[in-house]
């Protein structure tokens, strides 16, 4: 009995001591309060806190996402919208901003629900239905300033602020969709008129095309036979007329001489000359009958 007395302080040490111990991943960041009161900043590791004392406070400091879940809201237009939006934010890591993420706001998450709600609230409650759809980025960029400024003193940082949804009422939306339908069939309408007078007027072009390929390439038939003709008759002229001429002379005074014919050639006249010029020269047997006549 006595024994078993000896082990027991024993046996309460180590049960303290392992009822002390707390680890701590690198995704959480941690705060030891004792009594109530801050007591000290716990990095990832391995940490002793005193029981019943000391009360250890784990931190997520990775990147979170909240869903400000579907609400109705009344537009500009006032049109009743369902809208929903999605918030990514983080704790930042050092001491004093996760001591402000505990300490400065009862539930982060919880606030920042609340928060987007409203905010979205606010901005489309300005908007009609068309720019709500229409602007997108705008309302984004608006919810996630407002969020920056409004949680300055929470310790977290805004990833980012995405507007999930905006839907209409199913009578509306019906009636969207055809004005929509009623767009894209006109557009493509207009598509299909424009493509059919591109074609006709690319096969205009190619009949105008076709037409003065064939007049060119009848006029320069035209000019290469009218320059054959040319040269044609340049090279007559150059070595056929000269020589006709000089070949009916010699017929004429074959002629003359096989008849025996008599030729006068003028006092003032040279033989060679009169030779020459025998086509237009007139016999004298010819003369002397017409003398007689």
């Amino acid at each position: 009995m006595f024994q078993y007395m000896y082990y027991l302080p024993i046996a309460l040490i180590i049960i303290f001591i392992l009822l002390g111990i707390r680890v701590i991943r690198p995704t959480h960041r941690g705060l030891v309060e004792r009594l109530g009161k801050y007591q000290r900043f716990a990095e990832p590791g391995f940490h002793w806190i005193i029981p019943i004392m000391d009360r250890m406070y784990k931190v997520n400091i990775t990147e979170e996402m909240v869903d400000a879940e579907p609400r109705v809201i009344i537009t500009n237009d006032n049109l009743n919208v369902t809208v929903d939006a999605q918030v990514y934010f983080k704790i930042n890591q050092d001491e004093d901003n996760v001591k402000n993420s505990q300490y400065n706001v009862d539930d982060v998450r919880h606030q920042m629900v609340s928060l987007a709600r409203t905010t979205l609230r606010n901005i489309i409650g300005t908007l009609s239905l068309k720019s709500a759809n229409s602007e997108r980025n705008k309302i984004n960029k608006q919810l996630y300033d407002t969020l920056m400024s409004e949680t300055k003193s929470w310790g977290v940082e805004i990833i980012r602020a995405e507007l999930k949804q905006i839907e209409p009422p199913k009578d509306v939306q019906s009636t969207m969709n055809q004005v929509v339908k009623a767009e894209n069939e006109k557009i493509a309408a207009i598509d299909f008129a424009t493509a059919k007078e591109t074609e006709a007027d690319g096969q205009k072009r190619a009949t105008i095309k076709h037409a003065e390929g064939i007049r060119a390439s009848r006029i320069l038939h035209a000019e290469g036979e009218a320059e054959a003709i040319r040269l044609v008759y340049e090279s007559a002229n150059q070595y056929f007329l000269g020589n006709a001429q000089l070949l009916k002379r010699l017929e004429t005074l074959s002629n003359a001489l096989e008849e025996n014919t008599t030729i006068v050639v003028p006092s003032n006249s040279d033989l060679v000359n009169v030779i020459g010029d025998l086509a237009g020269v007139i016999p004298a047997k010819q003369n002397a009958k017409s003398n007689k006549t």
